[in-house]
């Protein structure tokens, strides 16, 4: 818990030096709409410019719950460093910015604190989306599968730099998860 603890002291100092160093850019255009329920479940993380809370992460994997208020658990978990590294999990709350069609969140780790959400691409079948930031500090690459084909990172991660990223800091996520038993024809 101790670790977990300096975790967020690090991430929220982090986030506030970043604050002061925000870029000129312009504000990030959020998708037009986002169907809460379909956006909700498991989305494996892809490639990020991530915070310092996750920066070696591997299997790691947002999961959304809508809540009956409306708003929007979250739990991000990972495994640190390694397949076999230690698990690690940060549960928050996203909080929807009225008038933005569901795509633009505040997203409280601990109170008061919020930090920006803005779902800035959403494949129309929902299986990709970038969650980005104005700040340019952080980007989220997710999809509804731990592997893409290349052709789909390609494009997605062209979108990542249309948005103002350095690619430099862009990191692949390491996905690796069991697969699937093979049956036997005529069971065996």
């Amino acid at each position: 818990m101790r670790h977990f603890r300096h975790g967020l002291l690090v991430l929220v100092l982090g986030i506030m030096s970043a604050a002061a160093f925000a870029s000129s850019l312009p504000p990030i255009q959020p998708v037009a709409h986002v169907d809460l329920p379909r956006f909700m479940g498991k989305w494996y993380l892809i490639a990020t410019i991530p915070t310092s809370y996750g920066r070696n992460a591997c299997n790691a994997v947002e999961t959304y719950t809508l809540q009956p208020d409306g708003n929007i658990h979250t739990t991000f978990s990972f495994h640190d460093g390694a397949f076999e590294g230690p698990f690690e999990h940060i549960e928050s709350t996203g909080y929807v910015k009225a008038g933005t069609g569901n795509a633009v969140w505040g997203v409280a780790l601990f109170w008061p604190f919020k930090l920006q959400y803005i779902v800035a691409y959403l494949k129309p079948d929902y299986s990709q989306m970038i969650v980005a930031r104005d700040k340019r500090d952080y980007v989220w690459v997710f999809a509804r599968t731990p592997q893409i084909p290349q052709d789909d990172y390609e494009r997605l991660v062209a979108r990542v730099r249309a948005l103002g990223y350095p690619l430099a800091k862009l990191r692949k996520v390491p996905q690796r998860w069991p697969q699937p038993a093979a049956t036997t024809a005529g069971g065996g």
